[in-house]
């Protein structure tokens, strides 16, 4: 017996490594690697897996094994490299086109559960009132502890009209209670806009995607006739509302940002261990065009270029949009108002396997034209303005720097997660208390509603700034 499971390990050896060149990270990219593989620990590895292969209760596929190997590695990495299998893969391709079924949520994995980063406006998860942080405990009868961030989204999406009750837990709130969504097709409108009293233009991004810098361009010129038509004198101010905006597509974050600084201006630069990860991404053609002919800024109005503006962000803008709350803060062009941002500022490259299935790697840092670091810090406001008068809304986020094993950012030390406290059920008895508060605890923040105490704080300043220019 010992004998077969020494042969076994060997062939499983060969097998392994086989699997491990064959998923060809780049020659770049694995040049240190390739000259001396790690041959002791593949070893044990070929070892647990003829162990398995061998002796677990029931047979298990070699497809399975490798498939769940790989995913471990990378789910081990940092919180958002991950293996996506070709129907994982599938979606991500079609959810950067701005349409794709479900619930509408951004989410992550933190302590076993699914951690919900941010929720896409006028979805399903939106109107049921989730918010950033929220932890997804139960998906229907099926608890979330043990399973991957892969099978667990799978099990969110499903056919449009088809009921799902999700388990959730509110840290602040310290219980758990159910929500029940139906799944639709979702059709994100990543830019929306409207012409505020007093002239004051409004625009919002909730997602970046390959149309949204284009869009923005085009919202900004209706922007103009509706003020024309209003017999304004012109657009006075812009407040850019990035709050809750997840991120998306690099060359969309480029492109909104070159729509508001001048040509060849520096918007992100990104740095790794790779040639490929070094890089510069300027306010230019090259840098925001995804395959298009004809350069869409050229429809630009000339105002945007001056007007004056306000970048609102808060604890739930991430990634792409730090990128441009961040270039427009370096250049001075905006003033940053809200709360401080996610802080995810890292790389992520998609590197497609054979087999239609492709793995998500995080291959560098981004860094803001002045060359400070987005990653576990995020974007600090020039001015803290909380999302209620009375300073409520902002202070149970979750941001970067609380996941397990996030990548450190710049002068950050590596230390442990801090200890997980266990919300409970709420209690029968004091249900009557819970109920009267269930509507606002539930309730989305409507962004640019005349309850937007940080939007009216925006457009107070602006106004302020027209009063000290005359």
């Amino acid at each position: 017996m010992s004998s077969k499971l020494q042969q076994f390990g060997l062939v499983a050896t060969g097998l392994v490594a086989g699997v491990f060149l064959s998923l060809n990270f780049s020659a770049s990219a694995n040049k240190e690697a390739a000259s001396a593989l790690p041959i002791e620990e593949l070893r044990s590895f070929a070892d647990v897996y003829s162990a398995i292969k061998q002796g677990y209760v029931e047979p298990v596929e070699d497809k399975k094994l490798i498939t769940h190997a790989i995913s471990g590695m990378l789910a081990n990495l940092d919180p958002h490299s991950a293996y996506l299998d070709p129907d994982s893969f599938k979606d991500l391709q079609v959810s950067t086109q701005g349409e794709f079924g479900g619930l509408g949520i951004e989410v992550g994995m933190e302590d076993g559960f699914v951690k919900v980063v941010s929720p896409i406006e006028d979805t399903p998860a939106h109107r049921a009132g989730l918010k950033p942080g929220d932890l997804i405990i139960k998906i229907d009868d099926t608890p979330v502890k043990g399973l991957t961030l892969n099978d667990a989204v799978k099990k969110m999406r499903g056919k449009p009209k088809t009921q799902i009750r999700l388990t959730v837990v509110r840290k602040t709130e310290q219980r758990s209670f159910d929500v029940t969504l139906v799944r639709e097709k979702i059709k994100v409108q990543s830019v929306k806009s409207k012409l505020l009293d007093g002239g004051y233009g409004y625009l919002r991004v909730t997602q970046f995607q390959e149309e949204t810098a284009p869009d923005v361009v085009k919202h900004l010129d209706r922007l103009a006739k509706v003020d024309k038509d209003a017999k304004g004198e012109g657009v006075k101010g812009l407040v850019l509302d990035l709050r809750n905006d997840p991120g998306g597509l690099l060359s969309g974050a480029v492109g909104v940002s070159a729509a508001f600084l001048a040509p060849q201006m520096l918007v992100t630069s990104t740095d790794g261990r790779t040639g490929d990860a070094k890089r510069r991404y300027m306010a230019a053609p090259e840098d925001y065009q995804r395959g298009t002919k004809d350069d869409f800024m050229k429809a630009l109005p000339a105002w945007a270029k001056t007007v004056p503006m306000i970048v609102l962000v808060n604890g739930g803008s991430a990634s792409a949009s730090e990128i441009v709350a961040g270039a427009l803060q370096d250049h001075k062009r905006a003033v940053v108002m809200g709360t401080q941002t996610f802080g995810k500022g890292s790389v992520q490259t998609v590197l497609p396997l054979s087999n239609n299935a492709a793995i998500k790697l995080t291959t560098a840092r981004y860094f803001t034209p002045s060359g400070r670091s987005i990653q576990a810090k995020g974007i600090t406001p020039d001015i803290v303005v909380e999302e209620t008068a009375n300073g409520n809304g902002s202070r149970a986020r979750v941001r970067e720097a609380d996941l397990e094993r996030h990548l450190t950012g710049e002068g950050e030390k590596a230390e442990p997660a801090p200890a997980k406290t266990t919300a409970k059920p709420a209690d029968k008895k004091d249900k009557g208390k819970t109920d009267d508060a269930e509507e606002s605890l539930h309730a989305p923040l409507e962004f640019a509603s005349p309850k937007d105490y940080q939007l009216g704080q925006a457009v107070n300043l602006l106004k302020a700034w027209q009063i000290i220019k005359r």
